[in-house]
């Protein structure tokens, strides 16, 4: 069994390191940023208030949040003046928050990499099917690399050509980073992040054994991945934010119904530094990489003899290896044209935090 990582979430430093030196920028002070849509394939970069009521345009700082990324020290510090501008009502041009006019806050990314850092999610799955788990999933991240060219705002249509390609949703984190050495450690990997927000990492089910047993990885099975309205930085989450995990409860709803309300902290085998590391190991990542968590899962209890989930589910494949150990066969069926999902995160103040992923599934037109 692999130790955890004892890595506290460390105050930021203020060090400016040129791009690609090898040097990790420094992680900044609490605000939350969104990309606005407006006609162009990278939107207008805008700076939310801390309740999402309202925002305001970051233009005269940065037009895109790529080019924030990549001048972090320079260009965080003016963003987080008007941040602080607008919690305190002041901000001249501020306009209401509007979650369906944005795009993903990173809409396009040099890296988009996601882990599988829930080991009871890959626990569930294959005891389901009646295999075991490689040894070395619990000391060595399993990481897929996704396709980043083209994410899907909070609110846009999840798009497929063909219900029976066993459409389901995976409700997870993700961090953004700044640049990241190779050979990088998880420490240095902590340092590197920059942003935090949600993940729906839509998976077509029937469509991935075929790839897998072409041992060479997904493609076809992950079309375009969704991300949260806001992206926070470390220090907006507080308390919540540390030893480089988010200690609060992710909400699913599947057709408006609560599936899922699963605890993200504790059962994160690999922290977010750890992931990176991985994904750093033989390469650097550039400012504006996204790496995913892997699906949000908690243990089952057993009651009365009875395996069972109390905090529920974060993807459907979940909840049928749930009934096919219960049961001895799956029951439930993935999405449907018409369904929908909503995945979000709340405060222990009960505020929503990113805002809502809040997703649609439609037929592909041609």
């Amino acid at each position: 069994m692999a130790r955890a990582d004892p890595i506290a979430r460390r105050p930021p430093t203020r060090a400016a390191r040129g791009p690609g030196d090898g040097a990790i920028d420094s992680a900044f002070a609490p605000m939350k940023l969104a990309t606005y849509k407006d006609g162009s394939r990278d939107g207008q970069l805008v700076v939310v208030s801390r309740d999402l009521t309202t925002a305001h345009y970051a233009t005269g700082v940065a037009n895109r949040l790529q080019q924030a990324l990549d001048d972090w020290n320079f260009i965080a510090p003016q963003l987080q003046d008007l941040y602080e501008t607008l919690n305190g009502g002041k901000a001249r041009h501020a306009f209401p928050f509007d979650p369906r006019q944005c795009m993903a806050p990173l809409p396009r990314a040099y890296q988009w990499a996601d882990g599988s850092a829930y080991l009871n999610h890959v626990e569930l799955v294959r005891a389901a099917g009646k295999s075991d788990v490689p040894e070395s999933f619990y000391t060595d991240p399993l990481m897929y690399q996704g396709g980043s060219d083209d994410f899907l705002g909070p609110c846009d249509d999840i798009v497929v050509a063909d219900e029976a390609f066993g459409i389901d949703f995976e409700a997870e984190v993700a961090v953004i980073t700044g640049d990241v050495p190779m050979a990088a450690s998880p420490e240095q990997g902590l340092e590197a992040i920059r942003l935090v927000m949600l993940v729906n990492d839509v998976s077509l089910r029937h469509l991935i054994p075929d790839e897998i047993d072409k041992r060479f990885g997904f493609f076809q099975g992950k079309p375009s991945t969704a991300f949260s309205p806001v992206a926070a930085t470390p220090d907006e989450l507080g308390e919540a934010w540390r030893q480089g995990r988010v200690h609060l409860t992710l909400h699913t709803s599947w057709n408006g119904r609560k599936v899922g309300l699963c605890e993200a902290g504790p059962d994160m085998r690999f922290h977010f530094g750890q992931l990176i590391a991985h994904a750093a190991r033989t390469r650097r990542l550039r400012a504006g990489a996204i790496i995913g968590s892997g699906t949000v899962s908690n243990p089952g209890i057993d009651k009365d003899g009875r395996r069972e989930w109390p905090k529920g589910y974060s993807c459907i494949a979940e909840k049928r290896a749930m009934e096919q150990i219960q049961n001895g066969a799956a029951s439930t069926g993935y999405m449907a044209f018409g369904d929908t999902v909503r995945i979000e995160m709340k405060g222990r103040d009960g505020e929503s935090v990113f805002g809502a992923i809040d997703q649609t599934v439609r037929p592909h037109q041609i």
